[in-house]
């Protein structure tokens, strides 16, 4: 498969072939006691207290001031609840419960244990499995030593590659670069993990005042960049200081500061001899609406929104302010 080659649709038109699996390791910590699901609700941005068993919640982790400690799915049952750690460092996670967690409260908190989400692509409709928790989606989730099911196991997985391609095309933000204690679930495209009307959570206060006062200052955006044909020369192909990296300062073509980039990734060369990189960038909402953007070496990317994004609420810092 060539995956410099660009779609019809562009450079963002290409999709994992299907069927294919997405295989990703998460930390998972068991909550048992009745008042599991009251502390979880507390500790993260989705209203989770009146979750029913067999329902699956995707929520941030986030500190007092509403930044993102990580992203979770709270898998409800009759006794508690499991909280599977997509993104971001389970142990930390792990500390942070545990450090607010109180005598008085009736929730035993178990150990960070180590798992995979298989995230189907293409597959059609999933057995119930024997082992693990299914989730929404065409996703299983299983704790180390647990066997995959026989027919996942002969669905094709996708390579590092493939897998950092869709994601940065969804625009899944991932730790450290993206997913950190420096922004907010609106600045990632969250929004939807976040409830506004319910009752009170550890970073509420920062959140309504995002949304009430048009506060978010960046959002996540995406990016593509094809390096200029090689002449005689390889010399002559991009060299390492016009290379979009993490961690690159954007500016708008008129030379005002843009954001910066969060994940880059360069395909391999095509036949043509030019590579493709694509990435994620956090970009100043003053700056959401340009078509291009520049690296401080003159790199000119081209700009787009991630199709998993979703704005902030209406006023909470959309480009359109």
């Amino acid at each position: 498969m060539d995956l410099n080659r660009s779609t019809p649709s562009g450079p963002w038109g290409w999709r994992p072939a299907s069927p294919s699996r997405w295989d990703q390791s998460v930390s998972l910590i068991r909550l048992d006691g009745p008042d599991s699901l009251r502390f979880l609700h507390g500790q993260s941005s989705q209203d989770l207290e009146r979750a029913q068993p067999g329902q699956c919640l995707a929520t941030c982790c986030l500190t007092p001031t509403a930044r993102v400690r990580g992203l979770a799915e709270v898998l409800v049952d009759a006794s508690g609840a499991w909280l599977v750690i997509t993104a971001g460092d389970g142990a930390a996670i792990h500390q942070a419960l545990d450090r607010v967690l109180f005598p008085a409260d009736q929730v035993s908190l178990g150990p960070p244990l180590a798992g995979t989400l298989f995230t189907l692509e293409g597959a059609g409709t999933m057995a119930a499995p024997a082992v693990g928790w299914q989730l929404p989606g065409h996703r299983l989730v299983l704790r180390d030593g647990e066997c995959l099911p026989a027919e996942i196991v002969a669905i094709p997985a996708l390579g590092p590659i493939q897998t950092e391609r869709w994601r940065l095309s969804q625009g899944r933000p991932q730790a450290p670069n993206e997913i950190s204690e420096e922004v907010n679930p609106f600045e990632l495209g969250l929004a939807d993990r976040v409830s506004l009307s319910k009752g009170c959570y550890v970073g509420q206060e920062t959140l309504a005042k995002l949304a009430t006062y048009d506060g978010v200052k960046q959002q996540l955006r995406r990016w593509c960049w094809q390096e200029p044909a090689p002449t005689d020369a390889p010399a002559d192909t991009a060299s390492d200081d016009q290379r979009p990296v993490v961690g690159a300062v954007l500016r708008t073509p008129g030379g005002e500061r843009a954001g910066r980039i969060t994940s880059s990734l360069r395909l391999n060369a095509g036949p043509d001899g030019r590579s493709l990189w694509l990435g994620l960038a956090l970009v100043r909402r003053q700056a959401l609406e340009e078509p291009l953007l520049v690296t401080g070496a003159g790199t000119t990317l081209e700009m787009s929104v991630p199709t998993g994004v979703v704005p902030p609420p209406v006023g909470a810092g959309g480009a359109a302010s």
